[in-house]
């Protein structure tokens, strides 16, 4: 999982952004549920999708506010 970055996001409609969310949202409560498991190898994924989940916030905040 990359870095995204606001261009990509911004040409993004609602329904896009809210789905991105969504799917964030889930992968991030499985790589907790593997991290608590002791079977994720790469923590940094944890701290990337978190960031992510508020790229996805402030681009729909923003388009939501336009």
């Amino acid at each position: 999982m990359d870095k995204f970055n606001s261009i990509e996001l911004s040409k993004k409609n609602l329904k896009e952004l809210v789905d991105l969310r969504k799917a964030l949202k889930k992968d991030l409560f499985d790589l907790k549920i593997q991290n608590s498991i002791k079977a994720l190898k790469q923590t940094h994924k944890i701290k990337l999708t978190k960031k992510n989940i508020a790229r996805v916030n402030t681009a729909l905040h923003h388009k939501i506010n336009k």
